[in-house]
């Protein structure tokens, strides 16, 4: 049982490391307020009013200004790259914290002799008098 929750905890450990040193992308298209297009690793397909703008002469005003609806917009997640924290680094509170939570972590699972018998220096009272054969009562 001890083992297994180790290997759980490893596990937990080793994605927490994984997902907090991941850094990824998202780029997105919109023309007005409709989104046309997102893409998580290369950059995002533009719409068909920018495919048209080549094609068209710049005569017409109306295009131009429809041209102006089409925005990018780039969402950019950095994950950490130092994972390295140096104890000098840390505030004195911090510094406590970690040290109680290291020593209690190791005295949790510090093994209990079960054969301890804290009587063993010490002899029993002197018997005066036989309770049972006074009182009569046996055990059968």
């Amino acid at each position: 049982m001890k083992e297994i929750l180790r290997q759980i905890a490893s596990f937990c450990m080793a994605l927490m490391v994984l997902f907090s040193t991941l850094s990824f992308t998202v780029d997105m298209h919109y023309c007005g307020d409709l989104l046309v297009d997102y893409s998580f690793f290369e950059a995002a397909e533009g719409c068909a009013m920018e495919a048209n703008q080549s094609q068209m002469d710049h005569d017409n005003s109306f295009m131009e200004m429809s041209m102006d609806c089409c925005t990018d917009l780039e969402i950019v997640m950095e994950g950490q790259d130092d994972l390295k924290i140096s104890i000098d680094q840390l505030t004195f509170e911090q510094q406590i914290f970690v040290t109680a939570f290291f020593y209690s972590y190791i005295n949790l699972f510090k093994g209990v002799d079960k054969d301890t018998n804290s009587f063993n220096e010490y002899s029993p009272p002197p018997l005066i008098r036989d309770i049972q054969i006074l009182d009569q009562t046996f055990l059968i």
